[in-house]
């Protein structure tokens, strides 16, 4: 399993994986654990207080999406599930627009090309596809293996351990692997799918699956900011540069419910958590930049004042989020509205309004 930084906060390299970064970037990975933690607890105290109505903790797994997130350029495209909460941050999507999903105050309609980033998928696996069928598209369009840094580009598709079962991952290795696509699939491990434990699932390691699609396949510390990036940032290197797709499994682990109406003492112990905090992402870089790196409080201080400001903007940006129009439904289907879509999107507004009256 490929670590760059131990749970107790000190450095550690490996050969396969050298992360050129500075101690400012890091701190900037600092930052964005600790934001994307706090969208998550507003988030979960906006479901409880009954103004969301459902939500999908990632805590536990912020390192696995920030440094996914982080490895990606602003041209490639991700393709979530629905806990990527950490990769939305940045590719700068407005938390308020994932709010707005669970708040059913927007209808998922979402241009993808102003963030490269697919909105969520909620149907298990099926962003595998999605995501495969896009990196069809880039090799058509000549987008791989040119050499131009600015043209070549990488698909990121996110899941996890519980949608390596399901057969549309499965149908996504094939066609990745067959057409040499340049796809990375980055799977977060984390033990749990609901209630069913990962080993129920598989009797190999989920990373050594790859093998038998013909491509590649790397566990890495999935609570590690730095082993996620760095892993993440080769994967993709190989698949703008036309070596084909790499499957990444992030071993980490859920520390909160599945969403907000699961109640995970139902099927797993307490002290299985107890032994993961000992592991947290956050903590760990925290560690680094005080004991190695001899940061003071005021950075952190900062970083927490800011966590409070963006709380703020969550909590009062959710609750006025407006009601969308009914015929909203129609707006986001084409990016370019067909004819005769156009024709029962009218038809719907006098039929509306008619009622109405």
């Amino acid at each position: 399993m490929v670590q760059l930084l131990t749970p107790e906060g000190q450095r550690v390299t490996h050969p396969d994986y050298p992360l050129d970064i500075s101690d400012d970037e890091i701190a900037q990975l600092y930052r964005d654990l600790v934001l994307v933690r706090r969208i998550d607890t507003e988030a979960i105290a906006l479901q409880r207080q009954g103004e969301l109505g459902l939500w999908a903790s990632l805590l536990g797994q912020e390192a696995a999406q920030i440094g996914a997130g982080r490895a990606l350029r602003p041209h490639d495209m991700a393709f979530p599930t629905y806990r990527e909460h950490g990769v939305a941050w940045c590719r700068d999507v407005d938390p308020l627009t994932l709010l707005g999903l669970f708040r059913g105050t927007n209808l998922g309609g979402f241009d993808p090309r102003e963030h490269n980033f697919n909105l969520y998928t909620i149907v298990i696996g099926a962003q595998t596809l999605h995501a495969t069928g896009y990196a069809m598209g880039v090799v058509r369009d000549g987008a791989v293996g040119t050499g131009d840094p600015d043209r070549d580009t990488a698909v990121l598709a996110f899941f996890g351990d519980g949608a390596s079962s399901q057969g549309d991952v499965n149908e996504a290795f094939v066609w990745a692997g067959a057409g040499n696509l340049p796809v990375v699939f980055f799977c977060q491990n984390n033990q749990w799918a609901i209630s069913e434990p990962v080993e129920r699932q598989s009797r190999v390691p989920l990373f050594q699956r790859a093998s038998g699609f013909g491509f590649p396949g790397v566990r890495v510390d999935g609570n590690d900011v730095l082993a996620s990036l760095a892993v993440t940032r080769r994967a993709l290197d190989d698949a703008r540069n036309a070596q084909g797709p790499t499957l990444i499994e992030a071993y980490t682990y859920r520390m909160n419910p599945h969403t907000t109406n699961d109640d995970p003492r139902r099927y797993r112990v307490g002290s299985e958590a107890e032994t993961w905090k000992l592991k947290d992402p956050i903590e760990r870089v925290r560690a680094y930049l005080t004991r190695e790196v001899g940061y003071r409080p005021d950075f952190f201080d900062e970083v927490e004042a800011e966590a409070k400001k963006l709380a703020e903007h969550v909590r009062a940006g959710c609750r006025a989020l407006p009601d969308p129009s009914p015929e909203s439904v129609f707006d986001h289907v084409h990016v370019t509205m067909p004819g005769d879509l156009r024709a029962q999107k009218d038809d719907f507004v006098s039929f509306v309004a008619e009622v109405a009256s």
